[in-house]
């Protein structure tokens, strides 16, 4: 195997970091919509974690591209 080819399946791996990013975010929304249920008079503290836990799961997907791009060939 080249270092192209091994460079190819390294960005491939880094689509990982896109997945589990994407899980977070909906398990994230979907507690806050069930929260929300709930306890309607809480939304707007729980409105602010919500933002904030999507901040920081967010910024996996985007340390995944970054890392993505700098292993491309």
């Amino acid at each position: 195997m080249d270092a192209t080819s091994a460079a190819y399946i390294g960005m491939g791996l880094c689509a990982a970091g896109f997945f589990g990013a994407a899980i977070g975010i909906a398990y994230i929304f979907a507690k806050t919509i069930e929260t929300v249920g709930r306890q309607p008079n809480a939304e707007a503290r729980v409105a602010k974690y919500c933002w904030i836990g999507f901040a920081l799961v967010e910024a996996i997907a985007l340390y995944a591209l970054v890392i993505a791009f700098i292993i491309m060939p």
